[in-house]
């Protein structure tokens, strides 16, 4: 017995040699060796493991100094591998790992400039055989982790395909992971913490599922330098990165059962800060801090939830260059496409996808504070800059899907001394917005620059302040509605051919105004202090604004009466009420010899309410002086904008010096004015176009000096008149009552006003439209014998409106006559207009047969179509065919695209250019546009104005202007 048991026990002791031999000694050596021999048959670098060590008691392997690559370039590698099995995974059916532990880990992961990555070069590995697609989907390989640990790690990467290589090194990477599995429902804790490059660090916790695949946690990033992955950013976007630090904070939820579910919550989001330029080394964009918070994302619901944004200081230059674009689209539209596989269309019409679901964004509550934006337009000169700030914006409760308006607030400066307030809520779908906006001492110089084609003015000074309630209604029609009050200061012009002032004032208020876009303007009070204008005829008759104008190109002309809106309803206008102080005015007449000047000051007055929608008097009570000592008042009262309705005003000057007139006397009287002083007293009353019109002319002590020698001058004897009126002291009464119809007026005056008028007819025999425009003008030299109208258009312009209505009124007061309108056309200066406009109607009509035959809505009109540019050269080929009955030149067919339709739209302009049938429409439409206004707008009978045949052979068009000839006739 004891034999026997010492045996077993000389039997067990032997096999624990034996294992023991076999598990410290035997089979590290010979794993070691299998290893390297596989390395080493496989790898293409150098590769080998130092030592490996085994307990098989305690079932713990080691395994020291695995290094894959060059000695001192190793490109995977670590200090020691350790890991401990646990004796149930015999029993388990699932390999049980207590522990493993990863000691210093080294990976270089580099990818070359052609995409290549080198850890795909280390190992030759052999071909593999052809998968065979599993029955079932295959189950993961049973695997429990008590402890995973990763210590010290250290990766380097490098990538040279962006433009811009980047390069970064994470060099104390540590990892821990409790309880993995891939066992269902099991859950594993983890932990990661990464050191990067200039103090990042990326701080990762949270549990992790394999089998489904979730993960919860909380992850954080630190201080990371934005320069490691810009290049990325940099090959999508043209922005150079100067400097930028990201934290990010937030709590997730990840879930990949069966769709992929991710939820972030409590998302902190830091930038600080942020300097952006251009390649070219033009700032952009400079940030001192942004940050996100109390933000959460759902990618279920498609729906992020901003708490709160708060940003300050951040500084952005933006510019409007010549050709109109932004310089930032100009910055983003250079960036090259990248070329796609061109695919053969399948003949089959894929089915319509579904519109995909909208992401919605809501921000509870965004501060920005401290901004400032340089912007400047180039597409003037000289070009214009303007800053903004310092710029602060509060937005409240907005959403992206509109789901209620949201609340906006601005304060800003403007320029150097400027600011701006808005404040109210704005609405997305549909557009609208219902903001209180406030401008403080804006300065109106920028405008400078925008006047400057139009006309030779120097705004030299003016501010703008307003307090305006601002109430867009919609865009699409565009609704618009502002109230409140404005006033501009300080304004002051300079004439620039002259550099004199030309109009100016201290201040001007609009108070109670209200303004409804195409509906009505409502001003409850206007009060202006210390205007100030210069009014000057020039020595051709010419006036200083005419001067000033600068003149338009063709092009710019109005559009053609076919293809103008139609007219709509006057908008109401209501002004309660002027107040003028202090005004004043300097007028010059240089055409005549000597010249004529004089001035009037101390304006002040009152004009009462003028309002177009109702029949209401308005008082007007104005007293002033001219040439400082002359007293002025005009008082009454009238219809304003129907004054032929109502109209009661009494003008009176008192001590006027003749002295001042000699140059009107001396062209029109052949005589000098040597003393003289002049009272006049003008009261005309007019009720339901009854004029009753007193004018008392009081000459006080005439004396004429030296006959001047004026072609002009009347052939009276004009001292024996003077003489003869003159009573015993030495004043010179003049009474010329005027009563009757205005549209039927007679005359009854002294003797002598009737033998000037006799002088004045006769003069009118070689010049008629002067002399009736005489009448009305205070006997000014008005040629009313034709109608100006602008290259292809048929629009009376406001000058031949004020012609027009000049001569309405002169044949009111002469209703024997009748008129004849000739309405003409200039091949040279219309045909090319009209045959673009000609052009652009047939693009209309085409495009729009084309939108009815393809089931889109459409308009009533195809007038009133916009025709997008990149649709008119695909139809100008078929317009050329139908219209010019030919082929296109083969010729052209090798031109280029641009080429070749510019010699098809020159050969439609070139044809209808030359088409009289175009032209006489034109002058029939011109002479109906004469006859229509002189009917419908001035009121005079239909059957007093003819229309003679059109004459499309008009001479070509002086200063600018096509010339519709009128000829007077008589019943």
């Amino acid at each position: 017995m004891f034999k026997g048991l010492k045996r077993v026990t000389y039997a067990l002791l032997l096999l624990l040699a034996l294992y023991s031999l076999l598990g410290f000694l035997i089979l590290p050596g010979i794993g070691l060796r299998v290893a390297n021999q596989q390395l080493a048959k496989y790898s293409s670098v150098p590769a080998h493991i130092e030592r490996m060590e085994l307990n098989p008691f305690s079932l713990e392997l080691t395994v020291w100094g695995l290094h894959i690559g060059t000695s001192g370039a190793e490109q995977i590698g670590f200090e020691r591998l350790y890991a401990n099995l646990k004796l149930d995974s015999l029993w388990t059916r699932a390999l049980h790992l207590t522990d493993l532990q990863l000691d210093k880990p080294n990976t270089e992961v580099l990818f070359a400039k052609d995409g290549t990555l080198n850890l795909t070069q280390l190992f030759n590995l052999p071909p593999g055989q052809p998968a065979t697609p599993p029955s079932e989907p295959a189950k993961p390989f049973p695997l429990r982790l008590d402890h995973f640990q990763l210590v010290s790690g250290r990766l380097h990467f490098r990538d040279l395909r962006p433009s811009q290589p980047t390069e970064f090194l994470y060099d104390a990477l540590d990892f821990q992971l409790n309880n993995l599995s891939t066992l269902p429902e099991d859950n594993a804790e983890m932990t990661l913490v990464a050191a990067g490059p200039n103090g990042g660090q990326i701080d990762w916790k949270g549990r992790i599922s394999l089998v489904p695949i979730t993960s919860t946690g909380h992850l954080q990033v630190t201080d990371l330098q934005m320069k490691s992955f810009w290049p990325y950013v940099r090959d999508a976007v043209p922005l150079e990165l100067k400097d930028g630090v990201l934290n990010l904070a937030a709590d997730y939820s990840l879930n990949l059962a069966k769709d992929t579910q991710l939820q972030l919550n409590n998302v902190v989001l830091a930038v600080a800060p942020l300097n952006l330029q251009a390649l070219n080394g033009r700032p952009l964009l400079n940030l001192a801090k942004l940050e996100v918070s109390d933000t959460s994302l759902d990618l279920a619901t498609q729906q992020v939830k901003v708490g709160k944004v708060r940003s300050e200081k951040l500084e952005t230059w933006a510019a409007r260059e010549a050709d109109g674009q932004i310089d930032w689209q100009k910055l983003f539209a250079g960036q090259p496409v990248k070329a796609v596989r061109e695919v053969e269309p399948s003949k089959e019409k894929p089915p319509a996808a579904a519109p995909a679901k909208p992401w919605q964004v809501l921000l509870a509550d965004v501060q920005l504070r401290d901004y400032q934006v340089h912007l400047t337009d180039r597409s003037v000169s000289p070009q214009v800059a303007i800053d903004v700030g310092p710029l602060n914006v509060d937005v409240v409760n907005f959403d992206s899907l509109n789901g209620q308006p949201f609340n906006l607030r601005l304060d800003t400066g403007l320029g150097r001394d400027g600011k701006l307030k808005a404040e109210g809520t704005v609405n997305l779908n549909p557009v609208s917005a219902q903001l209180k906006v406030a401008t403080t001492d804006a300065d109106l110089r920028i405008a400078q620059a925008y006047i400057t084609p139009f006309i030779r003015l120097e705004l030299r000074s003016g501010m703008l302040d307003s307090d305006l309630a601002v109430n867009l209604k919609s865009i699409d029609p565009l609704a618009l509605n502002v109230s409140g009050r404005a006033q501009i200061e300080q304004l002051h012009t300079l004439d620039t051919l002259k550099q004199r002032d030309f109009l100016k004032w201290q201040e001007l208020a609009l108070e109670g105004l209200d303004f409804e876009l195409g509906q009505h303007l409502q001003i409850a009070q206007i009060n202006l202090k210390q205007p100030y204008t210069r009014f000057m005829i020039n020595e051709d008759h010419t006036t200083n604004i005419n001067d000033l104008l600068v003149p338009q190109p063709a092009d710019k002309a109005p559009a053609p009466a076919s293809q103008a809106t139609p007219a709509a309803k006057p908008m109401a206008i209501r002004i309660g009420g002027i107040d003028i102080q202090d005004g004043s005015a300097n007028f010059a007449d240089f055409s005549l010899q000597p010249n004529f000047a004089t001035a009037i000051q101390q304006l002040n007055g009152k004009i009462g309410t003028l309002d177009n929608s109702q029949a209401k008097i308005a008082g007007v009570d104005i007293q002033g002086k001219v040439d400082r000592y002359a007293p002025v008042t005009i008082k009454g009262e009238l219809m304003p904008f129907d004054p032929l309705s109502s109209l009661d005003i009494a003008t009176s000057f008192k001590r006027v010096e003749l002295t001042t007139l000699t140059p009107y006397s001396g062209k029109f009287a052949g005589y000098r004015i040597r003393k003289g002083r002049l009272n006049l007293d003008l009261h005309y009353r007019i009720v339901k176009g009854l004029l009753n019109a007193e004018n008392k002319v009081v000459v006080e002590e005439l004396e004429l000096g030296d006959k001047v020698d004026s072609p002009d001058a009347v052939s009276l004897p004009i001292r024996l008149a003077v003489a003869l009126l003159k009573d015993t002291d030495g004043k010179i009464s003049i009474e010329l009552p005027v009563t009757g119809n205005l549209n039927d007026p007679q005359f009854n005056v002294m003797p002598i006003v009737w033998q000037t008028l006799r002088n004045l007819v006769v003069r009118a025999a070689a010049a008629p439209f002067k002399f009736i425009g005489g009448l009305i003008s205070g006997g000014s030299d008005v040629d009313l014998s034709s109608v100006g109208f602008a290259a292809g258009s048929s629009t009376l312009d406001p000058a031949a409106q004020k012609s027009l209505n000049t001569l309405a009124e002169a044949l009111k007061k002469r209703p024997v006559l009748r008129l004849e309108v000739e309405g003409s056309s200039a091949q040279s200066a219309d045909g090319p207009l009209i045959a673009q406009q000609r052009l652009e109607q047939e693009y209309q009509n085409t495009w729009y047969t084309i939108l009815q035959k393809r089931g889109d809505k459409v308009p009533a009109n195809a007038r009133l179509l916009q025709v997008p540019d990149s649709e008119k050269a695909p139809l100008l080929e078929g317009i050329y065919r139908a219209r010019l009955k030919e082929q296109p030149d083969p010729a052209w067919a090798k031109l280029g695209n641009d080429e070749r339709t510019g010699k098809l739209r020159q050969g439609l302009i070139d044809y209808w250019s030359q088409s009289e049938q175009l032209l006489r429409e034109l002058g029939q439409a011109r002479g109906i546009a004469i006859k229509a206004y002189l009917v419908d707008k001035t009121g005079l009978s239909d059957d007093r104005v003819f229309l003679l045949d059109a004459n499309p052979g008009a001479p070509p068009p002086g200063e600018g202007k096509v010339l519709s000839p009128l000829h007077l006739d008589s019943e």
